[in-house]
């Protein structure tokens, strides 16, 4: 005799209940329907048990337990790593078991000074590393997965004959680090779909080392999200605008600090911005908060990053069971912008951003009413360039330049 699940005293007709028949729960049968009405909570916390099982159902066995600190879930399985066709110059880890770069392991006593060919290489790579980040987040939207985000970008570096250096270093699995929402950095891209309110950071790298990322708005977000990507933005821009030769390094994060505290978010202190060129993280470190005593002033030929990791509330940080995926320790968001860097002899040259355009014709001049009277306004067309972007005569030749993964 079947017992019945409400009353546990009668025998069980054919009424079963339909929301555990629909999830495959078996035994769920009553002796009658008022004794199903009055047991209608048993489907109902049996289904909610049941949804929050389902969400951890395609994660790996080892983060099954792991109590996330925010509402984003991983959604596995990952897809299978990318192929990098074989003419592509290919860093020393990109085929380690371990993802260890012998360059890396090696470490440098003092700031590496790039020289002239050097330079050249690294504002190839930079601008194109600017072309994939543009590229890729020009399909940011609701519906998309990150896993697409990442076959994109793949797409994009392999199509400039340029490796993407995330794949494999320290065997990370994709081309690019996406974080969503609550994850500081170094998320992998799986199958979970953005959706309409999200906030998504591309990070981008391409070999002989380009590094860039930016955080974007996925359709309408909150006034406290915009906020927060705002005041990140600026706080790269001012601590960018500080740097020239002699500026000691610790002041970026005494010029981010003075942008951010004011509004009561935090700086992480884990990760720190970083020289970059052949090798993808070597001297300088770049510590983003106020108050360091960290060692060393810029000189010219210096090459690094700027990459500050600002969150809503807490700066404590927890990781995934995934050895990568950086999230807050309260859950709520955090935000990113980076750019590289190169100090030269009077100020500095953002690399990764596009040259400014220059006209090939003179362009005429309009006359104002104010002319007349010794005056002139500046056209819409006249504009003054930002300080340390490249000029043009830094931007000529380098189409013609190849990228080879080393100088």
């Amino acid at each position: 005799m079947t017992t019945c699940a409400g009353c546990g005293e009668k025998e069980a007709s054919r009424l079963e209940c339909p929301n555990c028949k629909k999830l495959g729960i078996k035994g769920s049968f009553f002796c009658d329907q008022d004794c199903f009405k009055k047991s209608s909570i048993h489907s109902i916390v049996q289904l909610a048990a049941e949804n929050e099982a389902n969400k951890e159902s395609t994660l790996p066995a080892n983060m099954r337990n792991y109590k996330f600190t925010g509402p984003l879930r991983p959604v596995y399985p990952l897809s299978a790593k990318r192929v990098v066709p074989p003419h592509i110059k290919r860093p020393d880890y990109a085929d380690h078991p371990q993802g260890v770069s012998a360059i890396e392991s090696v470490r440098e006593k003092r700031i590496r000074i790039l020289d002239k060919e050097e330079i050249e290489a690294m504002r190839v790579v930079c601008r194109l590393g600017r072309e994939v980040l543009d590229h890729t987040a020009s399909f940011i939207k609701p519906g998309i997965t990150t896993d697409e985000l990442d076959a994109i970008c793949h797409q994009a570096c392999v199509e400039r004959n340029a490796y993407p250096s995330p794949l494999n270093y320290a065997r990370f699995p994709k081309s690019v680090c996406i974080s969503v929402n609550e994850v500081i950095c170094h998320g992998i891209p799986d199958q979970r779909p953005l959706v309409e309110g999200d906030i998504v950071n591309l990070d981008v790298s391409l070999c002989f080392h380009s590094d860039l990322n930016a955080t974007y708005p996925v359709g309408k977000i909150d006034e406290e999200s915009a906020d927060l990507i705002a005041t990140t933005k600026k706080s790269v821009e001012e601590a960018i605008g500080i740097c020239k030769p002699g500026v000691p390094y610790r002041e970026i994060g005494n010029k981010i600090e003075e942008i951010v505290r004011p509004k009561g978010y935090s700086i992480v202190r884990r990760y720190t911005g970083h020289g970059v060129h052949e090798r993808f993280h070597c001297e300088p470190n770049i510590v983003h908060y106020g108050g360091s005593k960290m060692p060393g002033k810029m000189e010219a030929g210096h090459v690094f990053t700027i990459e500050p990791m600002i969150n809503l509330g807490t700066a404590n940080l927890d990781h995934w069971k995934d050895d990568w995926t950086a999230v807050t320790l309260d859950g709520r968001r955090s935000a990113q912008f980076e750019e590289t860097i190169l100090i030269t002899e009077t100020g500095f040259e953002i690399l990764t951003r596009p040259p400014p355009t220059t006209s090939s014709h003179k362009k005429k001049k309009k006359k104002s009413k104010s002319k007349a009277n010794g005056s002139s306004t500046p056209n819409d067309g006249d504009e003054t360039p930002e300080v340390g972007t490249p000029t043009g005569e830094v931007a000529d030749g380098v189409k013609e330049l190849e990228v080879n993964g080393s100088a």
